[in-house]
Order: C-alpha cells, then structure tokens, then sequence
C-alpha cells in the first residue's frame, strides 16, 4: 500500500514516542520513590517545556500586542468578549461586519496559531469559532514577520491556552498535590441573551489538561440590517467546545492533543418593507419582514502534538485535522419574488496538515537555526441548486414558473507546501539580527510558488528605548474554502444571469512588506509605542460577499499599496491602569483581473484606469480602556472608534465616522451556601451611538448592517 506524506509522518511521531516512551519507562521507575517530589518536579518540567515551545516563535522585526487573560477580564464582558471584540483592542484592527476583523488593510488574511500550531481558517463569516475561555495569553503579530510565518501574514493570532499543569489564578487550593477545579458562570441580559458557560482544568502526575464549554442563545445573531433596536428574525444558537490533554513522556518531552468544536445556527436578519421585484406564479404579495432565511456553520478541529527537546534542538511536531462547513437555506418563495434567485449552498472543507519547527542553538549561543516546514492538503466542496426564473437577453422575467439549476463545483486536492529556515544573530546584548527564506507552494485550481526572503532586526538602544525594523516578501494563497467555480453559462437566459462574463482562476497574492517602529517606556508607568509600514501588492486579493448566502469570494486587483502608521500607549499606577490606540491606513487597488463576473461592466472599466479604495478601508481607527480597582470593585470601560468604512460606486465614498463606549463594574460578594461569587454589570454602547457599519453599497458588499444598540447585561461566576 503506497503512503502518503501524512502516514509517513505519523509513523515518525510514534516512532518518536516509543523512544520517548523508553526514557520514561526508568523516570517513571525511579520517580516512584518520592511522589511529592515527583508532583513538583512535573510543574516545573510542563513551565520549562512551555518556555522551550515559546522559543520556537521568534517575533524579531515583528510588531506585537499582547492581551492576557487578566486583560480579557478588565473587558466590560470579561471572558464572554468574543475573540474579534478582544482583538478590536490592539491598533489598527478594524471591526465589520459579520465579525470579520480587518488588520493594516487587509481583508481577513489572519492565521490562528494556538500552542505554535496553525489551525487552518474556517468558511463561516460570522461564526467566532474559538472560546475566549481557552486564552492564558494571545499575541497580535503584524508587520514583516520572520520566515517561520506563512500564508495568512496580515496578522498571527498567537495563542497560549490554559495548562492544567499550572495552577488556575482562580483556584483556592494552591499547593495541593493533585489540581483540580474550574469555573461556571452564566451572562444573561439584553436581546434575549443566555450564556452559561463552564472550564475545568486539572493535573495529576504527569496527566493535566482542561475543557471549557459554552452555550449562547439571543435575539441579535447578526447585525440588524436597520436601525431600529430590535432585529426581525435574527435569533441565534451557538455551542462551543475546547479541550487540551497533556502527558509527559520525560522531563524533555511531552504529546499533547487539543480538539474544538463550534456549531452555530443563524436565522438571516430581515428587512422590512421590500417591494417585491419578481411575479411568481400563485404569489401576490409577500411581507419581505416573514423571510425566512437561515445558515448554519460547524468547524471541528483536532491537533495532536509531540514537543520537546533532543540534544540541544527544541521541536515540536504537529498533526492536525480541520473540518467546515457552511450551509445556506434560502426562503423559496420569498428569495424568488425579491432577488429572483432561492439558492440552496452548501460548503465543506476538510483540511489534513502537518507541521513542523525545529530550533537548534549554535556559536555558543550567539546564533539560532530555526528550521521547519508545513504540509496541507484541502478537500473543498461546493454544491450549489438554485431555482431561477427565465428571462431575456436585458435580464426581464419571461415566466412566472421557475426552473432549477444545479452548480456543483469539481472537487479537488488543495496542495500546500511549505520549508523555512532563518537565523537569529544576537550581535551584541543590544542588537539582535534575524534573517531567513521561506519557499512555498500550492497546487490547486492554480498552481504557484515563491521563494521569499525575510529581513529583521531589534535594537535596544536604552533600558527604556527598543527599536525594530524588518523587510518580508509575502505569498499569500487565495482560500481555497472560498473558493467555488461557477459556470458561467449555466445562469445565461436567467434572473441570476451574472453581471459580465470575463473571468479568471483566483491567483495567489505577492507582495513586499516594509515595517518600523519604536517603543519607549517613560519611567515605570508609561509605554509608548508608533509604528509605521508600507507595502506594494501584486495581485491584490480581496473578498466581497456576492449572493444572498453570507459566504466570501475572492478576487485579485491587479495592483495594491497600502500603507499606514499606528499609535500606542499604555499606563499603570497601581490599582489604575489604561490604554490608548490609534492608527491611520490607507488600502488602494487598482485594475479587477479576476472573479469579474460579480463586476457590472461599468465598475469594471472604472477600476481599470483608477486607483479605488477597498471596500475595508478605513483612514482612522481608534480604541482604549481604563480600568481601576476600588475597595473590592472594579470600574471598566473602553471605547471603539472608526473614520467608517467604504461605499457607493466603486468604493468612492464612506460612511459617517462613530464610536461606541462600553462600561462596567465588577465585584465579589460572599454568597449563602456559595461562597465566593464574581458579579459582572455590562453596559455596550452606553450612549446609544446609531451607526452603520455597512449600507449595503460598495464592492462585494450585500447588505446593510448597523452596530450595536444600548444594552445591559449581568454576568455571574464562581470558581471551584
């Protein structure tokens, strides 16, 4: 039987288990003769590990921002802060629709890294797959990253999750042999909503690991498409799940295997007052407010992972398995009379990866090799039915009885190929140099490759001054989950007949990253930091949302510059602590060269010849918080802030600018036959801001949508 790459790789795993497995075999004999010792001793082995699997990430050149739990907390929602509304706090990250999150100008084009293992993206636009509940740490890498980062490089979400094997800051029994405990807590309050959510966490001799679960229900799934406070049919149900479990197998390695699961279901906000713009057959009036669209998104993700250390080398090996799914049920009548098209959509992707990061000490020290390399293979799947009405050459309705088209795009294997290897050069004790090359190559509906090199370096001027600065050439594959070739000819003579019918294979995105920047501590409570960037873009990619289902599709602009410059500052005094963000982007294309068929021909010729704003771009955002503890309570509030999004023909316009401010307090209270209990109070938009995210206007943009209104929400844990 021929293996493949991924059989060949797991077979390495075991056999670096069993070998693993030995060693312990005589740890495990000896350490029988003190336990206490031992209990210790496997604390002490799972920080060490965890310290050894951090060095594998290096970040030279890079810009960072990090949140830690303990910031999550001072969050007016506190762990109930979905991810996106937790990266909305580090500059230049921009908010939108659906939850999408847009980084220095780019659309999405974000990697999720949890413990140093990528976990392929999912399909779903505005599902928040990851429970905040999971973060110890997470980390925003922007700018010209090292050639360890690949692929999705607008931003690296680095995230360090919980470790049994540590104790939980919220745990009563510090010091016990065995750990333990967890935390359930319940967030109710505005919209309908009800959140109750559970974590538990434990170590026993060389076993640790935790779970955490959660359940939300409310009545503002998506963003009202109108201004009013309540959304019609806009109800949500979404479950959760995260789990990790570690095992050392010696004091230098361990396998661990972490697992998620999000299931949501949406109900697709309507918009009343329609006017109905296709006759059907026996359908005289329809109320465009009793729509009843839906879509439901599930991904599934399994990682199992062996880290440790041989000789002098740290390595990690990861194997992982990823699956999506995205599926669009329309309103068949009411679909038809309004949009003159009720598509049935569904999406699927299965993604198979291995990964692997190797970093080996050299000179005496004065040198790192880090060396490692990433396989992915993708199977997509995209079947589309539609029923459509016929119609005549101008796009006029010709019957009133519809016909049903199927548009199943072929499946393929998405190949993805990746090796690195860089070295940091540690100068001096001020000056740290970080150079390397990345190949990669894909092989999917196109294929492609790109050698790239990556330039760094840090420089700590002072005890007070630290500047960075870095080069990196980017390869960015279109995603491949997005992706679904339509035939073109199948909806001629229709009511979905597309608006040209030019089009091309979506094409990788090349480009040339510039970053600098410069943090300056002003005594022991203030941190400043500016960073600038500039990069030039072949093949632009960019996303639009295209049908009625609330899925992306890719397209390239021929040419892209984005540039932009970011503020920061942070400040603590003791119980007082804050912090400040604002940046300025400008994201610019030029010339649609593939995906025209969703371009009306006008637009297209426009575009040609001019240089247009991104439908994401955005030439001031904002955001900072405060938080101070006062006699047992603590009083929060952030703000969010935004110049407003593109609009109009050809993104020629934008929408008004807005901010939105969010408070909080918060305080233990000693409850009867409970004890300890945290009590959360929420306000989100305190001051009733009505803004539009989107109006429903713009490139690949399909419908209005409106921000957050006033709402209180009260939120009660206890820890165990």
């Amino acid at each position: 039987m021929k293996k493949t790459p991924l059989a060949l790789s797991l077979g390495l795993v075991f056999v670096a288990l069993s070998a693993h497995a030995n060693v312990d075999v005589a740890t495990s004999t000896n350490a029988a003769a003190d336990s206490a010792s031992t209990t210790l001793s496997t604390v002490q082995v799972s920080a060490n590990l965890d310290k050894a699997r951090n060095q594998l990430s290096p970040n030279i050149g890079a810009s960072q921002y990090v949140i830690d739990s303990a910031a999550i907390e001072k969050l007016p929602l506190g762990e109930a802060t979905p991810l996106n509304q937790i990266l909305l706090q580090a500059p230049g990250v921009v908010q939108d629709s659906y939850g999408q999150l847009h980084v220095r100008g780019d659309h999405a084009d974000l990697q999720y890294r949890i413990n140093g293992t990528i976990i392929p993206e999912s399909i779903s636009g505005f599902g928040q797959t990851l429970d905040p509940a999971i973060i110890e740490r997470v980390q925003l890498l922007t700018g010209a990253l090292p050639a360890q980062y690949g692929y999705r490089t607008a931003g690296v979400v680095d995230i360090v999750t919980e470790s049994g094997a540590h104790r939980h800051h919220d745990h009563p029994n510090e010091g016990d042999e065995t750990d333990f405990g967890g935390k359930i807590g319940l967030l109710a309050g505005a919209y309908g909503t009800f959140n109750p959510q559970l974590s538990m966490h434990g170590s026993a001799d060389r076993w640790s690991g935790f779970f955490t679960g959660e359940y939300l229900q409310n009545d503002i799934g998506i963003e009202n498409p109108t201004r009013a406070y309540t959304a019609i049919h806009d109800r949500t149900h979404q479950a959760k799940g995260f789990g990790y479990l570690s095992y050392l197998l010696s004091d230098e390695a361990r396998i661990s295997f972490l697992f998620g699961i999000a299931n949501s279901r949406f109900q697709i906000p309507n918009n009343p007052g329609q006017s109905m713009k296709y006759a059907l057959a026996g359908v005289a009036s329809f109320d465009s407010a009793a729509l009843d669209e839906r879509q439901q998104e599930i991904t599934r993700f399994g990682v199992l992972a062996l880290q440790g250390r041989f000789g002098e080398s740290d390595y990690q090996i990861s194997l992982g398995q990823r699956d999506t799914s995205v599926g669009y049920r329309p309103d068949p009548i009411g679909d038809l009379v309004f949009n003159g098209v009720a598509g049935t959509i569904d999406r699927r992707n299965r993604a198979d990866t291995l990964q692997a990061d190797f970093s080996t000490p050299l000179a005496g020290g004065s040198h790192t090799l880090r060396y490692g390399l990433y396989l992915g293979m993708e199977h997509p799947i995209s079947n589309n039915t539609s029923q459509v009405f016929p119609a005549d050459a101008n796009g006029n309705q010709t019957s009133t009885t519809p016909i049903t088209l199927i548009d199943n795009a072929p499946r393929i294997t998405a190949k993805t190929h990746g090796v690195y290897l860089q070295d940091q050069w540690d100068i001096n004790d001020k000056l740290t140099f970080n150079y390397g090359l990345r190949a990669d190559k894909v092989d999917a509906y196109v294929s492609e490759g790109q050698i790239s090199p990556r330039l760094g370096f840090v420089y700590q001027a002072s005890d007070s001054t630290t500047l960075h600065a870095g080069y990196a050439r980017y390869f960015t594959p279109p995603p491949a989950e997005l992706i679904s070739s339509t035939d073109i000819a199948l909806f001629q003579g229709t009511t979905n007949q597309l608006p040209t019918d030019v089009n091309a294979e979506t094409r990788s995105e090349r480009s040339h990253y510039f970053d600098a920047g410069i943090s300056q501590k002003i005594g022991e409570r203030w941190t400043l930091g500016l960073d600038a960037y500039y990069r030039k873009v072949r093949n632009l990619l960019d996303e639009g949302q295209f049908g009625a289902a609330l899925i992306f599709s890719p397209f390239n602009y021929a040419q892209g510059r984005v540039r932009g410059v970011e503020f920061s500052a942070t400040y603590t005094n003791g119980n007082l602590s804050g912090y400040l963000n604002v940046a300025s982007s400008r994201a610019m294309g030029k010339q649609v060269v593939t995906g025209q068929y969703n371009f009306g021909q006008d637009e297209l010729d426009y575009i040609a010849t001019h240089w247009v704003h991104l439908d994401h771009d955005q030439r001031l955002t904002g955001s900072g918080g405060i938080s101070y503890d006062w006699h047992g309570y603590t009083f929060g509030g952030n703000f969010l802030y935004g110049s407003g999004l593109r609009a109009e023909f050809a993104n020629s316009a934008h929408l008004p600018q807005y901010w939105q401010i969010n408070l909080s307090v918060a305080h233990d209270v000693d409850l009867p036959a409970i004890g300890p209990t945290n009590v959360r109070l929420a306000v989100i938009n305190a001051t009733d801001k009505v803004y539009p995210l989107r109006d429903g206007s713009g490139i690949g943009v399909g419908a209005p949508q409106w921000g957050p209104r006033a709402s209180a929400y009260i939120a009660v844990s206890k820890a165990f």
